[in-house]
């Protein structure tokens, strides 16, 4: 999972000769590689090549990844292109289910609204 450049000496010679006897494993780490570098460099007009490249491989695990993607692909390509993102709101909308949880359904929405704006304080 790391990348290529921080594995050790004898970890890309193991890669490497995993690879090499197993070309649909080969294909799975060039496809992933590649969209690794597309999500890092923000370089969603390239995703439709990479869907392209996908589907001539015989990889029903990537081929459904990239339907998944083409499901919403304006909105995937709009995320992979811009610097925006919806991150701060989704980890307050997760911090808030994870209060209501702890909750254990004990107290009604005065007590969530206070415990939520209370912890957004700190």
């Amino acid at each position: 999972m790391r990348h290529p450049d921080r594995l050790s000496e004898s970890e890309g010679k193991q890669l490497t000769e995993v690879t090499t006897r197993c070309p649909d494993l080969a294909a799975a780490h060039r496809l992933v590689r590649s969209f690794a570098a597309i999500l890092t460099t923000r370089t969603g007009q390239h995703l439709k090549d990479w869907v392209v490249s996908t589907r001539a491989e015989e990889l029903p695990g990537l081929h459904s990844f990239a339907t998944g993607l083409e499901k919403d692909w304006d909105a995937v390509v709009q995320g992979l292109t811009t610097h925006w993102n919806s991150g701060p709101v989704e980890g307050r909308v997760n911090h808030i289910k994870m209060v209501k949880r702890q909750m254990f359904g004990r107290a009604k929405l005065p007590l969530l609204r206070k415990w939520v704006l209370l912890t957004a304080a700190r």
